[in-house]
Order: structure tokens, then sequence, then C-alpha cells
């Protein structure tokens, strides 16, 4: 023991203290004590194998008595802290499995003899020197009641002591005002009664109810009440169907009317879309809070793809913060809730989480909310995930969970002031996990006593929380007994009141999302989309965007062939002969002067995969990074470039979102392959397609699709052009497939020139980038407006017996063959827009030419590429004569060999006229 002597003396309290930053951040410790603790826990450990009584045998530390109790209750409030959140009573409808080993004192080499043993380790958790009684009372009430916290796995030990300090007021129950109170018996009584009143007058009908989890509307609103006064002013918020109706009405403020006329199934007073299901609706709207703030929320559309909204709601936050605070992001909230079972199968929730802390798409924390039904329609929590709790994603970032019980309105409410708090004071993601259940099926119309029979019984006997909340207050003496049956009239009289003006209307209205950053925006039909549009530059203009992207900062070391790659830019301009690159920089940079911003994202974006773009150049020495398109002179607009993370689906939900948010901007989400936008796909086809018919939502997001036959195999030849094309229709998109660097360039600028937006596909070049004849002259940008169509054979060809249609980088495969075999028989011309599809354009260049044989050429397969597509707008085309791969499950062949017989092959029957 004389080696340990100074234990004796010294004050425990130090010790303990020292003990416990250990065990939160052992290398914070100074060496020698953590070779002592490490000591401690060995002997700890080997105790547990026989009796738990540390002697010179068992541990190779030996210490005082009362220090060695004093570690060992450290220990035991470190248990807590790190699984008190398995022993809660937050499942209201189960008994919630058990976990092995307990909190029991024996599991500390405690026991109930110590309990009146006083201990400084009290001062750990804000009791001071105190009873082993008192802490284990205090850290039950902090972890193991209503709320269970995960946070011990977070690294940074500032936030760990935050999170402590903040659990350890009032032992991390609330403590509420009487108002306070009343406001959440108020906001409880509004989402149990809405869903009464609509169980009452729509049987049957579908309508995803909130009964079970209530309690998400208190919190919701005290969450919109606390942050506004934090110095929140807009809020973004993403949900599923559940409980949606209720968060539109009593969060948002949605009139009832609208929503009674949607259940009645009335037509839309606009004839422009199609609409959508009431529970996928977005809505935007304007409200006061009770402290005087003036607010701005959104609740975005979302389709049947559960997790998909998450990723749009980050894409739109990150757009307003840019646009109104991009000094401080906290003034913009995003807000996503959950549901048990999506969030813990679906794919896209890794994908956003993982943007959470990412220059290109960090929103300053998103605050998550999982309404926990325990049920997936109708598969049990046990068979849909192999995690403990459906929240485990939140460990990829280190972000604090809290599980609560939905029927503990209170315990609801603090957490999510917990969750704002923490939000605000780092500017990271928090969940919360909303214990509840669902009080009928997947839908109205399910009978969940098939699959979950014991469930059911026990829900079916178990009160509402808002019934629970009321007898809490009538016990406190907070209300009398009339109080539930006041608020309850009331509201529903007002239901009364408002189904009955509903049903005087003939009509739905749909009211715009985020009208007020769509202001003097038009919708356009598939006329306006044809109208040419002048998008020509001045030279002098191209001339000053050339100088500033051709030269390097002269104070910075670069690569020699960075050097060359940047003075080439100018050599270009001054030979006439702009490159796919040039023609692309030329375009934005010409959109920044204008005063539009340019956003582009997606994997290896700022060099270019092909390493043709270099948007972005660095320094050799220190990694320096610039995009010289911001430092042209007199620049309005500004252009971030950003490599993502490697991800499609959530990227592109997110840039779809920021250009929902921001039409002021270019923004661009560009495949590495064209192929790779398969894994997006549920986007494209969601809400890229159909944003506009379902809910009104223009958007002007750009996709960049590498596309062409090189002879790289399957994976990396074709964009999937049929699949694009298949879900076109009417006006919901443009799809280009150019062929010259000017024809990009106008494309580009007539996307943001328009007076309205829509999403524009275009399958870009990858040999193209850098083919000799793939060049524009300078006047091309100059002067003149995107092409639909490219005919631009001369009267050599005027009386060619064969016209041939192409599209995309084959255009060039035909041109040189017929240049070799000098075939002035055969007209070529380039279909450069896909959709809407040009038609008289390409009726006009037939009859130019009268020819008798008419001719589609691809280079895809003939079930692939564009071909149905023509066939399917117009009729004419199929007696067209089509030359093409044959038919294949593969878009390309993996032999190299094979691929260029059957691109030649292709080739020698277009210019077989003899057929």
């Amino acid at each position: 023991m004389d080696k340990f002597s100074f234990l004796n003396a010294a004050h425990t309290a130090y010790f303990a203290q020292l003990y416990d930053e250990y065990l939160i951040n052992p290398d914070r410790v100074e060496p020698s004590w953590r070779a002592f603790f490490q000591g401690f826990d060995f002997g700890m450990e080997s105790a547990h194998e026989g009796d738990f009584e540390m002697d010179q045998a068992a541990a190779p530390v030996a210490i005082p008595a009362h220090v060695q109790k004093e570690f060992q209750v450290v220990k035991l409030i470190d248990a807590y802290r790190s699984r008190g959140h398995l022993f809660t009573k937050t499942n209201p409808v189960r008994d919630r499995r058990t976990y092995e080993p307990t909190l029991d004192l024996v599991n500390f080499g405690l026991s109930d003899a110590d309990l009146n043993i006083e201990f400084d380790s009290g001062e750990l958790v804000g009791l001071g020197k105190t009873s082993l009684k008192n802490i284990v009372a205090h850290l039950k009430q902090v972890y193991c009641e209503s709320i269970g916290v995960e946070y011990m796995y977070i690294r940074k030990p500032a936030e760990v002591k935050w999170i402590q300090n903040w659990l350890h007021k009032n032992n991390n129950h609330p403590s509420f005002s009487k108002d306070d109170k009343l406001q959440i018996l108020k906001k409880l009584n509004e989402a149990v009664s809405f869903e009464s009143f609509l169980h009452t007058k729509y049987v049957g009908q579908k309508r995803f109810s909130l009964e079970g989890n209530e309690s998400l509307i208190p919190a919701l609103d005290s969450l919109v009440e606390n942050a506004a006064n934090k110095g929140v002013n807009h809020f973004v918020l993403g949900m599923a169907h559940r409980g949606r109706l209720n968060v539109l009405t009593n969060i948002f403020g949605k009139p009832v009317t609208d929503i009674f006329s949607e259940f009645d199934g009335k037509d839309y007073e606009q004839d422009i879309f199609d609409g959508d299901v009431k529970y996928h609706l977005g809505y935007t709207s304007k409200r006061k809070t009770d402290s005087g703030k003036d607010i701005n929320i959104n609740i975005v559309p979302n389709p049947s793809h559960l997790e998909t909204v998450g990723a749009v709601v980050e894409g739109i936050t990150r757009a307003k913060q840019d646009m109104h605070s991009p000094e401080d992001f906290s003034k913009v909230l995003p807000i996503v809730l959950h549901g048990d079972a999506a969030i813990a199968g679906q794919g896209i929730v890794y994908e956003v989480v993982q943007m959470a802390q990412l220059d290109a798409y960090k929103t300053a924390g998103t605050i998550h909310m999982v309404v926990n039904n325990q049920v997936g329609f109708t598969t049990n929590y046990l068979d849909a995930r192999s995690s403990t709790y459906c929240t485990d994603i939140a460990k990829v970032t280190l972000s604090p969970v809290l599980h609560v019980n939905a029927d503990d309105a209170e315990a609801v409410v603090h957490a999510m002031n917990f969750a704002l708090d923490y939000r605000m004071e780092f500017g990271r993601d928090v969940f919360i996990d909303l214990l509840g259940y669902r009080k009928y099926g997947h839908n109205e119309g399910d009978e969940p006593m098939f699959t979950q029979p014991q469930l059911y019984k026990a829900i079916k006997k178990h009160e509402n929380p808002r019934d629970i909340y009321a007898d809490r207050l009538l016990k406190e003496g907070v209300i009398d007994k009339n109080t539930v049956e006041k608020f309850e009239t009331t509201y529903k009289n007002e239901l009364e009141e408002q189904l009955a003006s509903s049903r005087e209307k003939e009509n739905t209205i749909i009211t715009p999302f985020m009208q007020d950053e769509w202001q003097g925006f038009e919708q356009a039909t598939e006329v306006e989309m044809m109208k040419k549009v002048e998008t020509g530059v001045d030279r002098k203009t191209l001339e000053k965007i050339t100088a500033t992207i051709s030269k390097l900062p002269e104070d910075e070391n670069f690569f020699r062939k960075i050097k060359k790659l940047i003075q080439d830019r100018r050599k270009m301009f001054d030979a006439d002969k702009l490159d796919w690159a040039m023609g692309e920089h030329l375009a934005y940079g010409s959109l920044m002067m204008e005063g539009y911003n340019v956003r582009m994202s997606g994997q290896d974006v700022e060099r270019g995969t092909f390493s043709h773009r270099h948007a972005v150049v660095k320094s050799e020495n220190s990694e320096k990074e610039f995009i010289l398109h911001n430092h042209i002179d007199g620049v309005k607009g500004k252009m971030e470039i950003y490599n993502s993370h490697l991800s499609e689906y959530g990227v592109v939900g997110f840039e779809y979102g920021y250009a929902l948010a921001q039409p002021q901007t270019l923004t661009i989400w560009e495949a590495q392959f064209g192929d790779f936008s398969n894994g997006a796909q549920i986007m494209m086809d969601q809400y890229i397609s159909a944003g506009e018919d379902k809910w009104k939502n223009q958007n002007g997001l750009v996709k960049l699709l590498p596309h062409g036959y090189e002879g790289q195999g399957a994976e990396h030849s074709s964009a999937r052009i049929e699949r694009y094309l298949q879900l076109c229709a009417k006006d919901n998109m443009f799809m280009a497939n150019c062929t010259t660097p000017a024809n990009m360039f106008h494309l580009l600028r007539r996307q943001m020139l328009v007076n309205y937006r829509k999403p524009l596909v275009v399958f870009t070049p990858k040999s193209l980038l850098r083919y000799p004849k793939a060049v524009s002259a300078v006047d091309e940008l100059v002067n003149g407006h995107f092409q639909e169509v490219i005919d631009v054979d001369g009267d050599a060809f005027a009386k060619a017996e064969t016209l041939v249609f192409v599209s995309g980088k084959f255009y060039y495969d035909l041109l040189e063959y017929r240049e070799e075999n000098n075939r002035t028989d055969v007209a070529l011309v380039r279909l450069e827009q896909l959709f809407p599809l040009p038609i008289e354009q390409i009726q006009e260049v037939i009859k130019k030419y009268g020819s008798k044989d008419v001719v589609w050429a691809q280079e895809e397969p003939r079930n692939m590429g564009a071909y149905a597509h023509l066939m399917l707008h117009m009729p004419e085309t199929r007696n067209w004569r089509v030359c093409s791969r044959n038919m294949y499950a593969a878009p390309a062949s993996g032999s190299s060999t094979r691929s260029k017989a059957r691109q030649a092959r292709i080739i020698e029957d277009v210019f077989n006229t003899n057929k």
C-alpha cells in the first residue's frame, strides 16, 4: 500500500474527477494517471470473474478501500451515462427487451450497505458530496425514466460535458410554467380532436393518422416558438405521410377547408397539373410566433418513397442559408421526420447523414425526429432491423439520440428543447426517437390484428396522450375537470364550421410551395419551351471572361500541366477553336456576369471525370483552391463547385432541393458516368420528372450525364437515354444530346434566361471533349441561340438520296466515314434536342431534302436509345429505316473488339443505301 499512500492524504473528489475525465477521454489524462486507471479497470474486470473483492492477487493496483469505492461509484455513474437508455420507461405499449449486465449495484462492487455512505463522486452529477442512495436516485431520474439518452460515444469532451450539464438540470425533467402546460394540452387536444373528427366524417378514407404519437404536435409547436426566439426565421420540414395532415393543420396553419375539399375528392381549380394525394402535398406559410417573431415555415412535398424527402429538405435549407443568411446558417432550421422502419431500412438516410459536415452540403445541424410506431406496415420491428435502435444511424456522425415515451407529453417537449439547444450550440445533427404506437393499421382500412394481435389488444385498451396528460394536470391542480371538454368542444365546432364552408366550394385550391422564391416566374407549356431564346453574348464580354479564366495567380506554384491547360484557354479563343470545356466555362462566366449564380456538385466535378473542366485549380505546394470564374472583373454572380461524396441518390435529391429554393442559380449535378444516375432513379421518377405535374413545383436542375460508345463496356457507355425519354410528357423536361460547344453554351444559357424553370438532362460527351472537330468558333457564341436541329450540309448534299438523323457523338463517327468514302449521297442531320421533340423542324428538313430513304441512326441497341421515343411522339418515324445495334439486355459489349465491330456494322448499314 505504501506505493499509493498519497491516495490517503489527498481529497477523493479530485481523484473521482480525474477518473471521470479518463472514462470520457483517456487521452486527455496525464500518462502516469492513465496507466494507473488502466490498472484499476483491469483489476475490476479481473474481480468480476470471482467475488468483487479487489485484493493484491486479483488486481495489480492496490488502493485504499474508500478511494476504491469512490472509483466504483464513478464507474456506476459512467454506466448510467453509457447504458442507462437500455433501462428506460420509454415504451408505452410493449415490455421492452432486457439487457445484461444490468445497472445493479453488485455489478460495480457496491451493495445496499453502501447506500447511506456519502461519496464525493456526487459532484460529478451536480449533487455535491452525497449518499450513494441520492446518486442512484438522481441517475435513474436523469437516464432511466421517460427519456433515454445516448451520447457517450461523442469524441469531443466539450460536447459531452455540455450534454451532461444540460441533462442534470432538474434531473432531466421539464419544469414548465402553467401557461406552458396549458399550451401543451391545447396542442395535444388539437392533434387528438383533428384525427377523431376525420375518423368520424370520412369513415374508411386513408389519412395515415398520428394517433399514438400525438405528442409530436406540441413538440413541433414548442420547437418553432423557441427556435424563433433564438434567431431562426426559416424552417424547412420534411416528413412522410404518417401524421402529415395533422402537422399541416395544427403547425403550418393550412386551412382545413382545403383539406376537407381534398377528402371530398373535388377537382382542382387549376387545370395545368394533375395534383397528388392530400398527404403528399407541400405547403408554405408565414407565421407570427407568440412572442411576435415573423417566420417562414415550409413543409416539403414528398412521394411515397419515405426517406427521399430528407435529401430535398437539406438542399432547400442550404439554398435558403446561402440566400438569406450566408454568414449564419443557424437562422434556417431543417427538420426531418422519419418513420422507424424507414430510417432503419432506407439507404438514402445514410447518404444524407454523411452530408451533415461536408462543405458542399452542411446545413448547421438537422433535428431528426422518428415517429416510432414500432411496426412498419405489417412488419414487426424485430424483423425490420438488426440494430438495437432504429436511430443507430445517428452514430455515424456521433450525434446524440434521445429516446422518449410519446405518452409523456412534457418529456417529449423537453427532449425537443434539448435538441434545439444542442443544434444551436454546436451546429450538429441531433435525433429524437418518439416511441409511440399506431392506433390503426398502416392506413385506416387495414386490420392490424392479423399480424400483431397481442400488440393491438394492448393498444385498444390504451388511453391517448391527451387524456393521460389531462389526468396528470388535473392531479397537479393546473386544470379542472371541464377544461379538456371545453378545449375539445371549441376546436370541433371550428372544424364543423370549416367543413360546412368547404362544401360550398366547387374546386380544390392548391397553394403554391415557396411562392416568395418564385415570384416573376411563369409556368410554361410546350409552346413556350419551343420558342427561340436569344442567348448570344458580345465578344468583349467573352474576351474578359477568357482573360480571367486563362490566367493563374502569379504568387502561387502550379503543376506544369495545369499551367498549360489554363493558358490553352486563351490560345483556343485566339485561334477561334473553342473546345467543350471552353463552351461550358464561357456559359458559366457569362451567366455570372449577368447576376446568376452557378452551383455544381457530383463525383469529381471540380476537375471533371475526364480531366477537361478544371473549374477548381489547386496550387502545388499548399493545395490552396482557386475558382477563377469568381475573379472576373465586374462579375455579379458566384460559382460554387464541389466534389461530392460517393452518392447519387442523396446528392441529386439535395441539388433538386437547392434548385427548388434558388431559381436564380444554375444548379447542376454531373454523374461520373451517365449510368451512375441509375442510383438516383427514384429522384428522377418521383421529383424531377413529375414534380410540376403533381405539386406545381418548377425546378431548373441540370443533370449532365456522360454518354457515348467508346468500347468501355456495358457500365460506362450508356446513360440510359431511353429511360429518361420514357418519363417525358407534355412540358415536363428538356432532354438534349449536343454535338458542339456552342450549342452547349446556348443550352445552358437558355436554362436561366427564360422566365420559367424546367429540369434539363444533357447527355454529354466523353471522347468529344478533346475531339478536333468538336469545336466552335467564337462568333457561334456571340450570335444565335440553341439549335434543336443542326442541318449544316451544304449544296453538295442537296440531292442526297439518303437523309440520316442522328444524335450526339455518333454523328462524328458517321461524318468520318462519309468523308473517308466521299459519300455525297448521304446527308447528316443532328437532332440536338430530344424533348420536347422538334417535330416541325424535323419535318421541314425532310421536306427540304425530299429524300426517299430516311434513316434514324443510333449507336445504342434498338431497344434502347431514342428510337422508341421517336415512334411514340412522331408516328411517321415508324417508316424510317433504323440503323442500330441489335436488341441486347446489356447496353454494350465488354469486349472492345466486339464493340468496335458492332459500331462499324451500324455505320456500314447507314451508308448501305441499296437496302
